[in-house]
């Protein structure tokens, strides 16, 4: 398999991307961008969007809720801006290009931190998952949608085939779910709380971590003793 991404080759990707990203990737996307932010919603007021693109998802919120949003990409975050400026999402605090591995945010700050077709692309998942539990307050929400691996028969296949051609656009089609879960289970401060398939025929994973409470820890910590 092809290895993780690397931030050149992602920013230069997502530039190419940024002045047609609504029309083409806005209705292939829409199912799954709406699996994450109801879930999102469901988890708590304040949301920090990772990977927020052009602010696609702003339209999915509303009063009831504050929402941050970051990218790596720069022309992704000016048509961000724009959206802003137009006065429609006053729920929208802010948005800032920002690096997913070092989150320029205070611990505990969110209930809910949603990335949306990002994990499998950044240049080191587990290092982005653990700013992202590291900014997340006890008791909120990791959401993540995305294709991930399908691991056997012709689509495996198929995706393996596709991942050699499929970098160079800022597509990963061949990331498992156990990388996800492995990473969970050696963080020790986060569960799955969800594993779902959204969208036609199920293209879509939405998965959903949440960051234990302190008092949650110490019985998981005493059961795996026992």
């Amino acid at each position: 398999m092809a290895g993780d991404l690397d931030r050149d080759t992602m920013e230069r990707a997502y530039a190419r991307w940024a002045p047609i990203y609504d029309a083409v990737c806005g209705p292939v996307f829409e199912k799954g961008r709406r699996a994450a932010t109801a879930a999102a919603k469901q988890a708590g007021r304040r949301i920090l969007e990772v990977g927020v693109g052009t602010g696609l998802s702003f339209q999915d919120y509303d009063a009831r809720h504050e929402v941050y949003g970051i990218d790596l990409s720069e022309p992704m975050i000016a048509r961000a801006r724009e959206r802003m400026a137009s006065g429609a999402f006053p729920h929208v605090k802010e948005v800032n290009v920002m690096d997913a591995h070092h989150l320029a945010y205070p611990d505990a700050m969110f209930d809910a931190v949603v990335a949306q077709f990002v994990i499998t692309l950044v240049e080191r998942p587990e290092r982005v998952l653990d700013e992202c539990a590291r900014v997340l307050k006890p008791g909120g929400e990791i959401i993540l949608v995305n294709h991930l691996y399908s691991e056997r028969g012709l689509a495996a296949a198929v995706e393996r085939w596709f991942a050699k051609h499929a970098h160079t656009f800022g597509l990963r089609p061949e990331f498992p779910f156990q990388r996800l879960q492995a990473w969970a289970e050696a963080h020790g401060g986060v569960e799955v709380a969800e594993r779902r398939r959204v969208a036609l025929l199920g293209v879509y994973t939405l998965v959903r971590f949440r960051k234990l409470a302190e008092g949650d820890r110490a019985a998981t910590r005493f059961a795996a003793a026992g």
